[in-house]
C-alpha cells in the first residue's frame, strides 16, 4: 500500500505539472500573437476616449468603465513619460486580458475534459494526458484567432478585460467543484463574489454567467438531480442577476439618492448627510449580518453576505468616478459630481429605456405625454426640481407583448428598415408575427447568428453588414474587390464542424456540464441578444458584444479533439498514438484560422486614426472651435489632445452633447490654453428641462415670413419673453417666429484682421466675398439646444475666435450656413462671407488649405501596403482624397495647374490605390489629372474603377443584394468616368463604360 501511494501521488503531481505548463504555454503563445498584432495607437471608436480618460483617470461615457481607468493608468506609467506610447501600453492591458482568458481556457476545457472521460486523479494514461492537453490547446488556440477576439484582443476596449473575468470565474467555479473541505471551498465562493464586483467596473457582461455558476453548485451540492431541482437552481441563479444588476448596481444608489434628498429637502440637513447615514446603515447592517450568521452557525447566511460585502468592495471602484468628477476633469461626462447626477450616470439614463416584455410598435401613435418623476440638482442649500421625466402613453391597440419594433428615427431610417426585413408594406401595421420575424432574422440571425458564423465558418469581407460564408460560398467566383479583401476568412465551416462533433461529444459524456456549457453559450449569446434588444440599424458592427459564446463553443471545439482521440483509440489501440494524431489534426484548425484572420488582425504600422485627428486640429487656426459629430470624428482628438498635448489650444465640441446642460457649462470653463467659450446666454437659460431644450418655428403673421434678427432674438429668449413660448400638456417651450434669420456683421473689422482671422483682410483672396450679413434657414421643425447654443456663440463671439465645423457637424446643425463657410483642410471656417456651394464644392481658402494638406499633414504608414486598414479607415481616408480634390478644383479655377499637378501627385502618394483602393472621389480625380497633364494616371484610375464597378454589376446581376445605395454609386462611377474621358478626347474607353452604364442604368 505504501508504494501504491507514492505512484499515485508521482502521476497525480505529473498530470498537474504538465497541465499547468500547458496552460502557460498556450498563454505565452497567444500573448506573443497578439504582441505582434496589437494596434500601436488609439484606434477608432471607444479606444481613444478610454485611453485619455485612463491616462488622466478622467470620466467617459456612462456607466463608466473605472476598475479598466485604473488598471489602465497603472499600465500607461509603463510609457516612462513618452506620451506618444501611452496608447500602446493601454492597448498592452487589453493583450494581456486576452492571454489570461487563453489561460484559464485551457484548464476549463482540460477540467471539464476529465469528467467527460471519467478519469480519477492519478489515474491519467499517458495516451489521455496528450488528448487532454491537445483538446485544451485546440480549443484554447481556436479562441486565440477567432475574428471577434482577436479584434478586441489588441485594442484599448473594455471587452477582452470583460472576457478575462467570464474566464477566470467559470475556471474558479470548476476548481471550487474539486474542493472537499467546506470552510475552505466557501473562500472560493466569495473570491468568485469579488471577482464579479471588480467586472462591474469593467462590464456588465459577466454577470450573466451566474446561472452556469449556479448549475455547478447544484450539481455539487445535491447528487441526484431533478427538475425541481434544476429550475430551483436556475431560479436562484437569475435572482442573483437581479439582486446586483437590478439592486446592487442602480438600486443602492438610488436609496442613497432618496435618503440625501429627504435629509437635506425636509429635515434641512447639510448636503451629503443622507448618503452618509444611508452608508452607515449599510455597512452596519453587513457587519451585524456577518457576526450574528458567524456566531449562530448559520453557513449559508454567512457565505452569503461575505460574497455580497465582497461584490461591494469590488464594486466601490465606481468612487473613483465621483471623485474625478469633483476635480471638472475636461473629459466629465454626465457630470456625476453630486449622488442624483452620479445615479443617473450609472443607470445610463441618457440613452434611454427599451422596452424588453411589453411595448409599442413603431407604427403606434402617440396619445399623450404625463410628468414622471421629478429630476433633481444641486442648489444653495438643499436640493431642486430642475424637470420631470417624461411618461409616454402609446395607442395600446398597436403594442404587444415581447416588442421587438419597437424603435423610430427622426430620419425613418429605423421604420424603413423593419418594413425591409419584414415585408410590410409602406403604411400596413405590424402583425405579432411580424414582429417575430424581426426577432428571429434580424436580431437573432442578422446580429447574432452571422456574427457567431464569421468566427467558425467563414466571413465574406469587412465590409458592413458583410454576410457570412459556407462551404458553398468560399468556391463562389466573385468580383475582385470583393475576392481580394483582406477581411474574407474562409474557413470551410471546419471549425464549425468540430465545435458541433465536440458538442456532441459532452451531451453524450457528460449530460450535466452539457447543460452548463450549453447554458453559458445561450447567456453570453442570444439571450444579450434578446436582453439588448438591438434597433435594426446600428453606426458599426456589435459582434464584440458577444465574444462570451464564441469562447464558449471554442471549449466544444477542444471536445472535439476528444471526440477523434476515441474514434482513432478505438482504431488503433494505441492511446499515445491516437492522442497524438487527434492533436495534430485538431490544430490544423486554428491554423487555418490563423492563417486567414492574420492579414486583417495585424494593426501594427497603423496610425491614421491618430493622424487624421492631428490633421483635423491641424486645419484650424490658434484657440479655435472645432465642431465635431460622432465617436470616430471626437474621441481620437480627445486622445491626442489629452494624451499627447497636441493642439489642446483648438476647443473640441461635440454637438450630440452640446444638446446638455452638463456639457454646455463644461464649455464654460477654461480647458488648458482654451479660454471658456464666449456664451451671451447663462446656464440658466441652457439647464435641462427649461425652456430652450427645443425650439419650434411657429411662423408669426404678422413677420410673413421675412429674416428675423438672431440677436434681437436671443434677447428676447434670454429675457424669457412671454411672446416666444409654446405651451404643451407637460412644459412649455420657447418659440422661433420665422424660419429665417440674419445676423449683421462689422464690415470695419476686416482693416486690421490677418490671414489668420476669421474675417479677411481687404488683400485677401476672401474678401471679395466679404458680407455685412448673415442669413440662414432653419432646417426640420425647429432648432435644438445645441444649435441655439451655436447661434449664441455665433452672435456673441464678435468673430474673435475662429469657428470651425467638420463634414457631420456641419451637416448636422438644424441651420444652412454653407454658404458662409471656407474649407481650409478637413475643416470649414465660419466666416462673414456668402458663396453659395458650386457643384457641391465649397470656396476654399487656397494657399492656407495648401499648407495644411502639402505641408502640415499627418500620413505615417498610410503609404505602406502591408498595413491593414479597415472600412472606417478607408472612409476617413476618402475625406482626405476628397479635400485633395476639393483643393486641386480652386487652384486650376485660378489657373495654377502646376500647383494642383503636385496636389494631386500628393493625394496619390500618400494614398495609394494598393492601400486605399480608388473609390468615388478617385473618379473626380480622372478630369483633374487629365487637366494637369497625368494622362496615364487618369487612365490607370479609369480602368481600375470602371473595371471593378462593371464587376460588381455584372455580379450583382446574378446575385442581387438590394443595395440600391451601392448601385446608384457604381452608376455614378461609370457615368463620372465616361463623360471625364469623353471630354479629354478618350472616346473609345469612355464608349467602353458608357455601354456598361446604359445597359444597368435603370435596371
Amino acid at each position: 500500500m505504501p508504494n501504491f501511494a507514492v505512484v499515485h501521488r508521482t502521476e497525480k503531481m505529473g498530470y498537474q505539472k504538465i497541465n499547468v505548463i500547458a496552460g502557460w504555454a498556450a498563454f505565452l503563445f497567444s500573448l506573443v500573437v497578439y504582441l505582434i498584432t496589437i494596434e500601436d495607437t488609439a484606434s477608432f471608436w471607444d479606444c481613444g476616449e478610454f485611453i485619455a480618460t485612463s491616462y488622466k483617470l478622467e470620466v467617459p461615457h456612462p456607466p463608466g468603465a473605472p476598475f479598466f481607468l485604473l488598471v489602465g493608468r497603472m499600465f500607461s506609467m509603463l510609457a516612462l513619460g513618452d506620451v506618444t506610447q501611452v496608447a500602446y501600453w493601454v492597448n498592452f492591458l487589453s493583450v494581456l486580458s486576452a492571454s489570461f482568458t487563453i489561460l484559464f481556457l485551457f484548464w476549463s476545457i482540460t477540467h471539464l475534459a476529465k469528467k467527460m472521460l471519467n478519469i480519477q486523479d492519478g489515474e491519467e494514461t499517458t495516451g489521455q494526458i496528450i488528448a487532454i492537453m491537445g483538446a485544451g490547446f485546440v480549443g484554447a488556440m481556436a479562441c486565440t484567432f477567432s475574428d471577434s477576439f482577436w479584434f478586441s484582443a489588441v485594442e484599448a476596449e473594455v471587452y477582452a478585460m470583460s472576457s478575462f473575468f467570464t474566464a477566470f470565474v467559470f475556471w474558479a467555479m470548476l476548481k471550487w467543484e474539486n474542493i472537499e473541505d467546506e470552510n475552505y471551498s466557501n473562500r472560493w465562493l466569495i473570491m468568485i463574489a469579488y471577482m464579479m464586483g471588480l467586472s462591474i467596473g469593467v462590464h456588465l457582461l459577466n454577470l450573466v454567467t451566474i446561472p452556469a455558476l449556479a448549475l455547478i453548485y447544484y450539481f455539487k451540492k445535491y447528487k441526484n438531480v431533478t427538475i425541481p431541482g434544476l429550475v430551483a437552481a436556475l431560479g436562484v441563479g437569475g435572482a442573483f442577476i437581479i439582486l446586483i444588476n437590478n439592486i446592487v448596481i442602480p438600486g443602492l444608489p438610488s436609496i442613497a439618492g432618496s435618503f440625501e434628498i429627504y435629509f437635506v429637502n425636509s429635515l434641512g440637513l447639510p448636503f451629503n448627510t443622507g448618503l452618509i447615514t444611508f452608508l452607515v446603515l449599510l455597512i452596519g447592517g453587513l457587519i451585524f449580518g456577518i457576526v450574528y450568521s458567524e456566531r449562530s452557525q448559520k453557513l449559508i447566511l454567512n457565505t452569503t453576505l461575505l460574497a455580497i460585502t465582497f461584490i461591494l468592495i469590488g464594486y466601490s471602484s465606481y468612487t473613483v468616478v465621483l471623485i474625478r468628477s469633483n476635480y471638472d476633469t475636461p473629459i466629465d461626462e454626465n457630470n456625476p459630481e453630486d449622488l442624483i447626477n452620479y445615479v443617473s450616470y450609472l443607470k445610463r439614463e441618457q440613452y434611454g429605456n427599451r422596452p424588453l416584455t411589453k411595448g409599442q410598435y413603431f407604427t403606434a401613435e402617440l396619445i399623450s405625454q404625463k410628468k414622471g418623476d421629478p429630476v433633481y440638482m444641486k442648489g444653495d442649500d438643499k436640493y431642486v426640481i430642475k424637470d420631470y421625466k417624461v411618461e409616454y402613453e402609446y395607442d395600446p391597440k398597436h403594442s404587444t407583448i415581447l416588442p421587438r419594433m419597437y424603435s423610430k428615427s427622426p430620419d425613418g431610417s429605423h421604420q424603413r428598415r423593419y418594413r425591409e426585413i419584414t415585408g410590410l408594406r409602406e403604411n400596413e401595421k405590424p402583425k405579432f408575427t411580424d414582429n417575430l420575424t424581426f426577432m428571429f432574422k434580424h436580431q437573432l440571425g442578422h446580429m447574432y447568428f452571422r456574427y457567431f458564423m464569421w468566427n467558425f465558418s467563414g466571413r465574406a469581407s469587412d465590409i458592413q453588414d458583410a454576410a457570412w460564408v459556407g462551404l458553398n460560398g468560399a468556391f463562389e467566383q466573385l468580383p475582385t474587390e470583393l475576392e481580394n479583401n483582406r477581411g474574407r476568412n474562409i474557413y470551410f465551416g471546419i471549425p464549425l464542424l468540430l465545435g458541433l462533433i465536440g458538442m456532441f461529444f459532452q451531451f453524450q459524456k457528460s449530460r450535466e456540464y452539457f447543460g452548463v456549457t450549453a447554458l453559458l453559450f445561450f447567456l453570453t449569446g442570444a439571450a444579450l441578444v434578446l436582453y439588448l434588444n438591438s434597433p435594426p440599424v446600428e453606426p458599426r458592427e456589435r459582434d464584440y458584444i458577444y465574444a462570451g459564446s464564441y469562447y464558449v463553443f471554442t471549449i466544444w471545439i477542444g471536445f472535439g479533439v476528444l471526440m477523434i482521440f476515441e474514434w482513432l483509440n478505438g482504431l488503433s489501440k494505441n492511446a499515445k498514438i491516437a492522442g497524438i494524431t487527434a492533436t495534430l489534426i485538431g490544430l490544423l484548425i486554428p491554423a487555418l484560422m490563423a492563417a486567414e484572420n492574420w492579414d486583417d488582425h495585424d494593426r501594427s504600422g497603423r496610425y491614421f486614426s491618430v493622424d487624421a485627428a492631428k490633421n483635423y486640429l491641424d486645419s484650424c487656426a490658434p484657440n479655435a472651435i472645432l465642431f465635431t459629430g460622432g465617436d470616430n470624428d471626437t474621441f481620437p482628438l480627445w486622445y491626442v489632445q489629452e494624451v499627447e498635448g497636441y493642439r489642446t489650444d483648438v476647443r473640441v465640441v461635440v454637438l450630440s452633447y452640446f444638446n446638455t446642460d452638463w456639457y454646455i457649462e463644461q464649455m464654460m470653463r477654461q480647458a488648458y490654453e482654451s479660454e471658456p467659450l464666449p456664451f451671451g446666454l447663462t446656464l440658466k437659460h441652457y439647464q435641462q428641462g427649461g425652456l430652450n431644450d427645443y425650439l419650434p418655428v411657429v411662423e408669426d403673421p404678422n413677420i410673413q415670413g421675412q429674416a428675423i434678427n438672431t440677436r434681437l432674438y436671443l434677447d428676447l429668449v434670454k429675457r424669457e419673453h412671454p411672446g416666444l413660448k409654446v405651451p404643451t400638456s407637460i412644459s412649455a417651450y420657447n418659440s422661433i417666429p420665422s424660419r429665417t434669420m440674419f445676423l449683421n456683421v462689422d464690415t470695419t473689422l476686416s482693416r486690421n484682421s490677418t490671414e489668420l482671422s476669421s474675417v479677411p483682410s481687404q488683400t485677401s483672396d476672401l474678401s471679395q466675398y466679404l458680407t455685412n450679413r448673415l442669413t440662414w434657414r432653419v432646417k426640420g421643425r425647429g432648432l435644438e439646444k445645441k444649435d441655439l447654443a451655436i447661434i449664441d456663440l455665433i452672435a456673441n463671439n464678435n468673430w474673435e475666435r475662429p469657428i470651425y465645423f467638420n463634414t457631420t457637424s456641419l451637416r448636422s446643425i438644424s441651420m444652412d450656413l454653407n454658404k458662409h463657410v471656407v474649407q481650409e483642410g478637413l475643416t470649414y471656417r465660419l466666416m462673414p462671407i456668402e458663396y453659395p456651394p458650386q457643384n457641391g464644392e465649397f470656396l476654399v481658402n487656397v494657399d492656407l488649405m495648401y499648407d495644411n494638406l502639402m505641408n502640415r499633414f499627418h500620413w505615417r504608414g498610410l503609404s505602406d501596403p502591408s498595413t491593414y486598414n479597415t472600412e472606417d479607415y478607408r472612409n476617413f481616408c476618402l475625406n482626405h482624397r476628397s479635400s485633395f480634390n476639393s483643393l486641386a478644383i480652386a487652384l486650376l479655377q485660378r489657373g495654377q495647374t502646376e500647383r494642383a499637378k503636385e496636389v494631386m501627385l500628393k493625394s496619390l502618394e500618400v494614398m495609394p490605390n494598393e492601400v486605399v483602393p480608388y473609390d468615388f472621389f478617385s473618379v473626380q480625380m480622372v478630369g483633374l489629372l487629365m487637366e494637369v497633364g497625368e494622362r496615364d494616371l487618369a487612365l490607370d484610375i479609369s480602368t481600375n474603377v470602371g473595371d471593378r464597378a462593371t464587376e460588381w454589376l455584372e455580379y450583382n446581376d446574378i446575385k442581387p443584394s438590394n443595395d440600391q445605395f451601392e448601385m446608384q454609386r457604381r452608376l455614378l462611377s461609370l457615368s463620372e468616368i465616361s463623360r471625364s474621358l469623353r471630354q479629354y478626347g478618350e472616346n473609345e474607353m469612355a464608349a467602353k463604360y458608357a455601354e456598361v452604364l446604359n445597359t444597368y442604368y435603370g435596371g
